[in-house]
């Protein structure tokens, strides 16, 4: 996620010690990204069955790959989210980044804001990447200012007294101190309420957003010479073995 209750999945059943390492249960380790194994996102988003890919568009946009690629639940949830920012009159980039904060865990969902970031950075303002890389950090901590309360999911998950790795401490207390900190902030907040799977969202209301915030490239995404082209054929290839 993140979201949708997904650390749940991430972090039960392959834990282990240094001293010894219990027999994995799965076939794939939990971090891998929800497009390429067939696994819950939590009980509001059960698993469901690896089907075959529909063919995408020759020059494919971001919508196609909300359309064809991403799994249901991550779009269900970032439509949501990007919605209630909208109804609250959050500025443009901050609506698209809400849309946009979950997508990179269709390829991986351990660190999903840093990959969700890596996947639109060539095609966003630099704000709206950055928000999109610190909120994944900023979830652990609370905020009184914006009405931000540490997720009682996360107590479920990882426990009463659970620290974050230090990585994640230090993009915090960096992300804290900077001048876009509530750029990401306000994803988190929009991020946690923003798990109903019987919600009614379409893509369509933030079409004029994508087409005055999102650079396209004319080849369609995947298909450009970006450093981030490469993870968007990933997706768009998923089933190819090489």
């Amino acid at each position: 996620m993140v979201c949708i209750e997904e650390f749940e999945l991430m972090t039960t059943g392959n834990q282990h010690t240094a001293d010894a390492a219990p027999p994995m249960p799965n076939t794939y380790r939990q971090g891998a990204g929800c497009l390429f194994v067939a696994q819950s996102l939590g009980p509001s988003y059960p698993s469901r069955p690896l089907t075959p890919l529909e063919p995408m568009p020759t020059t494919p946009s971001l919508s196609d790959f909300f359309a064809y690629r991403f799994a249901p639940g991550i779009v269900n949830h970032c439509l949501q989210s990007a919605t209630r920012s909208m109804k609250q009159g959050c500025p443009e980039e901050t609506i698209l980044a809400c849309l946009l904060h979950d997508i990179g865990m269709n390829l991986m969902m351990v660190n999903h804001g840093w990959w969700s970031a890596q996947l639109v950075e060539p095609y966003v303002a630099e704000k709206v990447s950055w928000a999109i890389r610190y909120h994944q950090a900023l979830r652990f901590y609370p905020d009184p200012s914006v009405g931000y309360e540490y997720p009682e999911m996360y107590r479920r998950i990882f426990g009463e007294n659970y620290v974050p790795p230090p990585y994640i401490e230090a993009a915090y207390t960096y992300a804290r101190k900077h001048p876009w900190y509530m750029e990401a902030r306000l994803i988190t907040l929009h991020d946690d309420y923003s798990f109903d799977p019987t919600a009614k969202v379409s893509i369509e209301p933030f079409t004029d957003i994508i087409g005055r915030h999102f650079k396209q490239p004319k080849v369609g995404l995947g298909y450009d010479i970006g450093p981030a082209a490469h993870m968007w054929r990933s997706l768009i290839y998923a089933d190819y073995p090489l």
